[in-house]
């Protein structure tokens, strides 16, 4: 699989591009902007956007959405207040409201979706929301807001519990292998196993 990275405004967020190898069928987590270099990107591979997978609701990760019948979007269930008030955040950043986006389809904790011949699954990580996922695949974990290199995502925002990101990071992230990649919402990539030694948070 194919991973390419896009930091993006206005918050310096990381976008993911994921491209099947073999069918070139690519997803976007998160979508944090209107980027023509993702664009270019999907046309240098070769590659067909397919999917938009949210890691959460915050506006951040979801103001570059433009519906596009062609391009499913995937979300927690338990994130669609904080999409349906994403644009009482906007303006305070500078950026205009947008037309909240349809979700095609609500992830829950073990699905699995196909991405041409890749499987990626949704693993429900609730803690910076509630309805926070991580999405992993092939080794690599996309993992949102949820957990950062030495650090956890932020818990005193509305749905926020700090027990319970330590109880999905320890129950559910740590049982994955220690090479995992972790890929974050926000700066640089880690892994399982740094966390488990480092993150002074759990």
């Amino acid at each position: 699989m194919i991973i390419k990275t896009f930091l993006e405004p206005p918050i310096d967020n990381n976008n993911y591009l994921l491209i099947d190898e073999k069918t070139k069928d690519a997803a976007l987590v998160d979508c944090s902007a209107v980027d023509d270099s993702i664009l270019e990107e999907l046309d240098s591979e070769g590659a067909r956007l397919k999917y938009i997978l949210l890691t959460h609701g915050h506006f951040d990760h979801i103001a570059g959405i433009r519906q596009n019948p062609d391009i499913k979007i995937f979300m927690h269930k338990a994130d669609l207040g904080w999409l349906n008030k994403v644009n009482s955040y906007m303006p305070m950043f500078g950026m205009p409201v947008m037309n909240i986006p349809q979700i095609d389809v609500f992830v829950e904790d073990g699905d699995i979706i196909k991405l041409g011949e890749t499987e990626i699954k949704v693993i429900h990580t609730p803690g910076h929301t509630q309805g926070g996922v991580c999405y992993y695949t092939s080794g690599s974990l996309f993992s949102g807001d949820t957990i950062f290199r030495e650090c956890v995502g932020r818990c005193d925002l509305e749905g926020g519990d700090f027990d319970q990101i330590v109880e999905s990071i320890e129950n559910k992230i740590f049982t994955l292998p220690a090479e995992t990649i972790i890929y974050p919402g926000h700066g640089s990539r880690t892994t399982v196993g740094w966390e488990k030694e480092h993150n002074r948070f759990l």
